[in-house]
């Protein structure tokens, strides 16, 4: 593989003459303005910025892809993404950029473009708050590097506003000045003395030369035509350098080969319109992706390129909108089924019910639907016990699973949810959702911390508002027991171990929502019960539903205590209705 050099600005003419474009498998521009100076800085002092990769697009295949321009004024809230480049009228070979789109993008911003970002504390929708700003080099500070290597400062102004000192050099104008007397006009103008004048001189020289007369850009060029040649050369270039995570390269792909809508905006909208429902949840466009393999019978749901081609891309656009569909409902059902985002443990649960949603072709009805009460019930029943379920039914050979179960659902899923069915194939995979009394007791005793434990909480007391932030409290405080504070109290020597363990376990958590957890404190239930519910027949409500009551053998219910003497008895009452509760939860009870 041999590579070319060349300079700045013939990077920078290529961009203006639209020689330079951008195929859609490249992601929009992302840099902020530091690491734009930065990159500037580097070229100053001579490093290394990296090598690019361009590809050369015959201009009889020019029109079988979407192409862009490259970014030249950016707005963080008007204009993020790059124009579509017009392929109409092209007669020569393009240049598309497959590795080195960032550093190009802000070399063109730096040299010929702005940057419009936001001011802090400034409002979204005042325009005001996004001045244009265009790049400048201080010509005069002394040469001391900093702390993190930069010798030379640029820096973003808005040229309408004042800048800090006469020094500072528009970076846009060294393009014009490709005969170097005019770079010591500019210097003599300014009347600096003399050592400040020499400083700047040398400076400007500086900028002159890395711009116009140093070749600092090494680039190699692909001659292939075929895209799906391209992409994996694309693929290797990219994956190595992490420069995407590989959902963006197969995203990227999908653009590329996308007719209907703009593959990127259609997949980061269906992410964000999902993570909006209820309380909202943390889908990513992994998700996406791969439930769309999953809802059109892709033979593997594999995150592979072979499963990226034309042919299944083609088929995801023009079947998108049923996708989406079947997705948003399949959010909101677990959202209105009491799984929330922390109780949602793992988002792949929800592609079998997503698949059997959109074979079925339901709408927003079943949601609803008195008919459908019993096919939601069963769906619960089985997404509950694959997320308890401690042996990892979502992790590894996960591929491989849904398949199988898309298959169950595909055959015995025409009228309602085949649990029994999808049941038997994930017990023959070494997945089984029958839970034994060793699982049922390591939930009893989940302690705090346990990424199990809130989930948990969660889908034993489904009636607990989760879209505010809701805090695992400890309901006889943990820091009440501690061995010097429970022999103070006079709690017997071999009761102070175990104890001191019960108090970190299930049955003394609940969940509190932020303010009164605050509040709670260290205070011991009793006293907490009453200072949070002054009427008796609330406090005796809430204590019912969050089973902190106490029998008091008489076949009544009594309060929990106000010591650690109290615990023991109410950690084994409690101990004994959430067991209860988890067998009922799983169907097991």
């Amino acid at each position: 593989m041999s590579f070319s050099d060349m300079s700045v600005a013939g990077a920078i003419k290529a961009i203006k003459t639209d020689k330079y474009v951008l195929p859609a498998i490249q992601r929009e521009f992302v840099w902020r303005e530091d690491r734009i100076c930065q990159l500037f800085d580097s070229l100053m002092q001579g490093y290394p910025i990296g090598q690019l990769l361009f590809w050369t697009i015959e201009p009889q295949n020019v029109r079988k892809y979407r192409l862009y321009s490259f970014m030249r004024h950016y707005h963080a809230r008007d204009r993020q993404l790059c124009g579509e480049f017009d392929t109409e009228d092209v007669v020569h070979p393009l240049t598309g950029v497959l590795d080195g789109q960032q550093r190009l993008t802000a070399l063109h911003i730096g040299l010929r473009g702005s940057l419009a970002t936001k001011k802090p504390y400034g409002r979204k929708d005042n325009d005001d708050a996004y001045p244009k700003k265009i790049l400048y080099l201080d010509l005069v500070s002394p040469e001391d590097k900093a702390a993190d290597g930069v010798l030379h400062e640029f820096r973003f102004f808005d040229p309408n506003a004042e800048l800090p000192h006469e020094g500072w050099f528009p970076v846009c104008d060294i393009l014009e000045m490709e005969d170097t007397s005019s770079l010591s006009e500019w210097v003599m103008d300014r009347e600096f003395d003399k050592d400040i004048m020499k400083r700047a001189n040398k400076r400007l020289h500086r900028l002159h030369s890395v711009v116009h007369v140093e070749k600092p850009l090494s680039y190699y060029t692909v001659e292939e035509q075929d895209l799906d040649r391209v992409l994996q050369i694309f693929i290797r270039v990219n994956s190595k350098g992490m420069v995407l995570s590989y959902s963006d390269l197969l995203l990227s792909i999908a653009s590329a080969q996308w007719t209907n809508r703009d593959a990127r905006e259609a997949v980061n909208g269906i992410v964000e319109d999902m993570n909006a429902i209820g309380g909202g949840y943390d889908f990513s466009k992994d998700f996406v992706l791969k439930a769309g393999l999953m809802l059109l019978d892709i033979k593997s749901v594999g995150f592979r390129v072979s499963n990226f081609d034309r042919p299944t891309m083609a088929k995801m656009d023009e079947n998108w909108e049923g996708i989406t569909s079947a997705l948003e409902l399949t959010v909101k059902l677990a959202s209105e089924l009491g799984i929330d985002a922390r109780a949602l443990r793992a988002d792949s649960a929800l592609l079998p019910i997503a698949y059997y949603l959109y074979k079925r072709g339901v709408g927003e009805k079943y949601l609803s639907s008195s008919a459908s009460a019993s096919d939601r019930s069963a769906i619960r029943l089985w997404l509950i016990k694959s997320l308890l379920k401690q042996s990892g039914i979502w992790g590894s050979g996960l591929d491989v699973l849904l398949t199988a179960l898309r298959t169950v659902i595909e055959k015995q899923g025409k009228d309602s949810f085949p649990v029994e069915a999808l049941e038997r194939t994930m017990a023959a995979r070494g997945r089984s959702l029958v839970f034994t009394e060793e699982e049922i007791e390591r939930l009893v005793e989940l302690k705090y911390g346990d990424k199990l434990t809130r989930p948990l909480l969660v889908l034993l007391y489904p009636f607990i508002d989760t879209s505010h932030v809701m805090h695992v409290d400890h309901v006889y405080p943990k820091s009440r027991f501690t061995k010097a504070k429970l022999r103070r109290e006079g709690v017997d020597e071999d009761d102070i171990e175990h104890l001191i363990d019960w108090s970190n376990r299930l049955p003394n958590l609940q969940l509190l929502k932020g303010v009164p957890n605050q509040e709670k404190s260290t205070t011991f239930p009793a006293t907490w019960l009453k200072s949070a519910f002054n009427n008796k027949q609330l406090r005796q409500s809430y204590m019912k539903d969050h089973d902190l009551r106490l029998p008091d053998g008489q076949g009544g219910w009594v309060e929990p205590g106000d010591d650690p003497h109290s615990f023991e008895a109410f950690y084994e009452s409690r101990e004994n209705t959430l067991r209860a509760r988890i067998k009922q939860l799983i169907g097991q009870g």
